[in-house]
């Protein structure tokens, strides 16, 4: 890691020192400090209004408790987190995340992330994030309904069409989406379509937002690939995860022309030579909620290899990685495979899935790497689109939905390149990310004045 700007060094130490123990926080806010060299010496004005240091400290951070009782009576506790980081832009937006490894941390990084990301789509709208550390896997309908009601009891008040507007996350689908909807319905006595998104088609959602992630990260790497004056086409791509953002990248790259040959869960990686079966992936993961070996099981040209600290999904060759499963999962060593094995484009899919060495690994071999902020901005675009839709009392079609999503990561890809041409560090996504979305927010906040 590089050293700062004198100018940004302090406000860094201040993060470190007022967010002990916050790890993931600590490593997104020095990401994006680590690009703000040439915007401070730019910018003054943004040094002299404190923006950086503000835009670093979230708004509101709210935790609470969320009790519930389990199929067999005994009373559960968790705890519950919302924080809404910056409202600049508009009401806050950012998902909701359901896992054990859940923190403030956690959610704090993410909310820092879902700023830039939300900036970079052009709509109207502020970052925020919150979750629990309820894990959903291996609970009853009736038990995850439970813990959805007693959560939205404490977040209602917090969250409103023009205040603040969650979303899915891990562990957060449309089963948990309708759940919080209906309970924030029976609360207030209203039915705001637009205080969550991610909701079923017949009650207020859109289409394509269950492929929006997904798709927008295939098509933010596509437009990497036309840069370079290829293609998807031939491709070979290796995706980790088998989540809804995987399985949906894996679709629209496979429409693209590619093949796609190995993705993962938590229980290891499969392997198919062939290309992935979607039809059968789709059954076994979001039908069947299986682990990836019983695909495997299923479909003769595939091979399951079990997770261990050894195994890895980025062993397997490819041209194009997608990172499509949680933050640090592709660390340097897995950097080193990929350059190895010939991989020119990675592109997140999730929130900061590659460490620090690792995107300093894959840039310094001329891999072109697409950050989070930038590569899966195509959920959260299409979770404004369908506000739009909700506040007309409108619904639109896929192929038009699909369409100005298409637009927006198009739209994302070339102001990156473009803000990093302006910023004197041609070529370097994670730069024009940071210095894009960054002024766009600083901007505002300036304009708002001191609040």
């Amino acid at each position: 890691m590089t050293d700062l700007n004198p100018t940004l060094q302090p406000i860094f130490d201040e993060i470190l020192a007022r967010n002990p123990g916050e790890t993931e926080f600590h490593q997104a806010t020095r990401e994006l400090l680590d690009s703000m060299g040439p915007v401070v010496r730019r910018h003054p004005e943004y040094t002299d209004a404190a923006i950086i240091r503000r835009i670093c400290e979230p708004e509101r951070q709210i935790i609470f408790r969320v009790p519930w009782v389990d199929d067999a009576g005994q009373v559960q506790l968790n705890r519950g987190f919302r924080v809404e980081f910056n409202s600049a832009l508009g009401p806050y937006k950012g998902g909701l995340r359901f896992h054990p490894s859940v923190y403030l941390g956690i959610v704090k990084f993410l909310g820092f992330e879902q700023i830039f990301k939300n900036a970079l789509t052009g709509m109207p709208i502020g970052g925020g994030k919150g979750g629990s550390d309820f894990d959903p896997k291996g609970r009853s309908d009736a038990e995850v309904m439970r813990f959805c009601q007693s959560f939205m009891t404490e977040l209602y008040r917090h969250i409103g069409e023009y205040t603040d507007v969650p979303a899915g996350d891990i562990g957060v689908g449309g089963r948990e989406i309708g759940y919080l909807f209906g309970q924030y319905k029976r609360i207030t006595n209203r039915y705001e379509s637009g205080v969550l998104t991610g909701k079923g088609i017949g009650w207020g959602g859109s289409l394509v937002r269950t492929e929006a992630t997904g798709y927008g990260t295939v098509y933010f790497a596509n437009e990497i690939l036309k840069a370079r004056k290829s293609s998807f086409e031939g491709k070979t791509v290796v995706i980790s995860g088998s989540g809804n953002v995987a399985i949906y990248a894996a679709e629209k790259a496979i429409e693209l022309g590619a093949t796609v040959v190995a993705c993962s869960d938590s229980s290891g990686y499969v392997v198919d030579e062939k290309g992935l079966d979607l039809a059968l992936l789709k059954d076994v993961k979001e039908v069947r909620r299986e682990r990836l070996s019983a695909y495997a099981d299923e479909r003769e040209s595939a091979r399951f290899v079990a997770g261990s600290p050894t195994t890895s999904v980025w062993d397997v060759p490819c041209d194009i990685a997608l990172p499509c499963a949680t933050q640090n999962e592709l660390d340097g060593d897995h950097a080193l495979a990929l350059v190895r094995n010939g991989c020119t484009v990675v592109a997140e899919g999730a929130n900061m899935p590659c460490t620090p060495d690792a995107v300093k690994v894959l840039t310094e071999a001329g891999v072109a790497f697409a950050p989070g902020k930038a590569a899966n901005a195509g959920g959260v675009a299409t979770s404004a689109l369908e506000m739009q839709q909700n506040a007309s009392r409108d619904s639109w079609s896929f192929a038009h939905t699909e369409e100005r999503l298409e637009q927006i990561m198009v739209g994302i890809h070339a102001r990156c390149l473009e803000t990093a041409d302006a910023y004197g560090v041609p070529g370097n996504y994670v730069a024009g990310a940071n210095i894009a979305g960054f002024i766009q927010v600083a901007d505002a906040m300036l304009a708002l004045g001191v609040i």
